[in-house]
């Protein structure tokens, strides 16, 4: 019942989050955190905003022990009592916002360890398996939010006519296989071989080896190339790159890849480093980086074969 209750906290305050996003720059939330309004104050960015909602109404609501976040250096200490630690992106896809493009929220829930501190972000090490809770809400032509408890991942539109998120789609099945793959092509050159030639495979196309021809979309906000793949199939991949070892990829495991890797395998995907299970990962701080592969399961399969050539 107390994850209902933290839930329902939680999608208020992405509610709210929404409202400001669908303003837009009439809400005067955009450009440079440096700039100044009519009033003397400071404009804030959406993420900035964003952050600072879901820290407020997560800290108040009484379920929380500490929070996480992409846009704080360090954890949060809420309810010293809570029992749920809660990682969140406030805003991903942030960059998007001023190109009126898709972005969201991502969040996870796992248990609070109770003989730690509030503040101690050694709570949050823990690895994906342990999570209880994972979803995100997408800010697009209708406000959309993918949850899961670890029973099937379920799809919700938030009504606005009278401010709840609705079940329309239950229990989504990835489809096993597909012709969409999702990458920053930019990056080609720092990849690595077996991702170098998969993606090189499915480029030459019908001509290839793999005898069919395949597209390629991007929408550069995790958020929303997942929502594509979950609403009907594909590959997306933010492999590691060779330009800084000690940075293995860009996505960042507990804000990101946890949630989605969640998601995904409760839809029937899966979700790999490319050297292992995404959710077995077990994190060593609470910004930590891994690549990602997920998606449908045949393919992403397909693609993990190239790492054992």
């Amino acid at each position: 019942m107390e994850l209902i209750l933290l839930l329902r906290t939680l999608l208020a305050g992405c509610k709210e989050i929404s409202f400001r996003v669908s303003q837009g720059a009439l809400a005067g939330v955009l450009g440079s955190t440096l700039s100044e309004n009519v009033q003397g104050e400071t404009q804030k960015k959406l993420d900035v905003i964003s952050n600072q909602i879901l820290k407020d109404i997560l800290s108040e609501s009484g379920y929380v022990k500490a929070i996480s976040s992409e846009e704080e250096d360090d954890v949060v200490a809420c309810n010293p009592n809570g029992n749920y630690l809660v990682s969140f992106d406030p805003l991903d896809g942030s960059s998007n916002t001023d190109i009126n493009s898709l972005i969201g929220t991502i969040f996870s829930i796992t248990h609070a360890p109770q003989w730690m501190d509030a503040d101690d972000p050694s709570a949050f090490l823990q690895p994906g398996t342990q999570i209880v809770a994972a979803g995100y809400v997408l800010y697009g032509p209708s406000a959309m939010l993918a949850l899961s408890t670890g029973r099937g991942t379920h799809l919700y539109t938030l009504d606005k006519t009278h401010g709840g998120f609705l079940l329309t789609q239950k229990d989504v099945q990835v489809p096993k296989q597909t012709s969409e793959f999702a990458i920053n092509a930019s990056n080609q050159r720092h990849w690595e071989d077996p991702v170098q030639n998969y993606i090189g495979d499915l480029i030459a196309g019908e001509d290839g080896p793999r005898g069919k021809d395949f597209n390629m979309r991007w929408v550069a906000a995790m958020v929303g190339d997942i929502h594509r793949v979950l609403s009907r199939g594909g590959i997306f991949m933010y492999p590691f790159d060779k330009r800084n070892p000690e940075m293995p990829g860009k996505l960042r495991l507990l804000y990101e890849a946890n949630p989605m890797a969640f998601l995904m395998e409760q839809a029937g995907g899966l979700a790999s480093t490319g050297h292992g299970r995404i959710l077995e990962v077990m994190p060593t701080e609470i910004h930590q980086r891994v690549p990602v592969i997920l998606g449908s399961k045949e393919e992403v399969e397909t693609c993990l074969s190239y790492y054992k050539a």
